[in-house]
């Protein structure tokens, strides 16, 4: 069931066995990159330090993947996904007004500020080496990347469009324009319409007179808007809604589960998601036209032998 390792072969290697080791670097005179995730100074005492490999490997890219990074006072403390986006200050602004910063599942700092970041550096690194010959270290730091994602923020902060009292902005929940909403049946609908054109359209949909509602851009009157679109949303039920701004410029959609999702028509004939042995998988993204990426597979759990796995690393020299 664990997606995130479909298309990996694993070989299981004792670290702390020289032997273990030398079949690592074996590995390593034939690859590309090395990607670990250890605390800062594991894989030097390992035997695995970037000088040993690239001793090996002039042109390896050697990816350094952790929370807080290779230097600084917290890069050898613990952490998790929570803990590096508190650090990097953006849980602050996640959540309504009022209420406690709210846990971005681990989204945030493992996949978007962590792994596709590191992704991004090792791609970089990668055409770089092709025509330097010569490889590199990437300290990637999770706190690091949550911070990069924050760029427009920092921007919008710094003219004074957006304010640091979480959930009383225009994108986080303050604005009644750029919201959720629950419907009559107790499912939501996520409304978007931050343009003038697409707020026009939403609020003539939902059955309101503009002349009568507080201006769009009135941030004091807010709540009073916000009101007064919740009871509107409250009449219908989310798919009924979702059939009247169906092909509309109201920017108005419903709030799906995965499931749903999954069965969308427009998701479905992309194919967003496939069910493969009871678990869904989300298609490879972005879409190549010429290198296409093969269709998802379930992730195997064998461990391939490491001599197996050495000749075919040898084949391919």
């Amino acid at each position: 069931m664990d997606v995130v390792n479909r298309g990996a072969v694993s070989v299981a290697v004792d670290l702390k066995d020289p032997a273990g080791v030398d079949n690592v670097l074996k590995l390593v005179r034939g690859a590309d990159v090395f990607i670990e995730g250890f605390r800062p100074g594991t894989a030097e005492r390992l035997g695995l330090s970037p000088a040993v490999l690239l001793a090996l490997r002039p042109n390896l890219v050697y990816a350094r993947l952790t929370g807080y990074g290779q230097s600084g006072p917290l890069a050898l403390e613990a952490g998790h996904d929570l803990n590096y986006v508190a650090q990097s200050g953006l849980l602050s602004a996640l959540g309504r007004r009022g209420e406690a910063p709210h846990p971005p599942i681990n989204l945030l700092g493992d996949y978007a500020g962590g792994g596709a970041i590191a992704a991004f550096g090792i791609v970089c690194a990668i055409l770089e080496a092709r025509s330097s010959g010569h490889g590199q270290v990437i300290d990637s730091a999770m706190a690091d990347g949550v911070a990069l994602l924050t760029s427009k923020i920092q921007g919008m902060r710094a003219s004074g469009v957006f304010g640091n009292k979480r959930g009383t902005n225009f994108i986080d929940t303050g604005a009644p324009y750029y919201d959720t909403y629950r419907c009559a049946d107790g499912k939501f609908l996520a409304v978007g319409a931050i343009e003038p054109h697409f707020y026009s359209e939403f609020i003539s949909k939902l059955g309101l007179d503009a002349s009568s509602l507080p201006g769009q851009a009135d941030r004091d009157s807010w709540p009073q808007l916000r009101e007064a679109i919740g009871s509107a949303v409250g009449t219908k039920t989310r798919d009924e809604w979702a059939a009247l701004y169906a092909g509309t410029e109201a920017c108005v959609t419903p709030v799906l589960t995965f499931d749903e999702a999954a069965e969308q028509p427009h998701n479905a004939s992309r194919g967003m998601y496939q069910r493969i042995a009871g678990a869904l998988h989300p298609a490879p993204s972005p879409r190549f036209s010429r290198t296409t990426a093969r269709a998802p597979q379930a992730p195997t759990t064998d461990y391939i032998d490491l001599p197996e796995l050495l000749l075919r690393w040898d084949a391919q020299l």
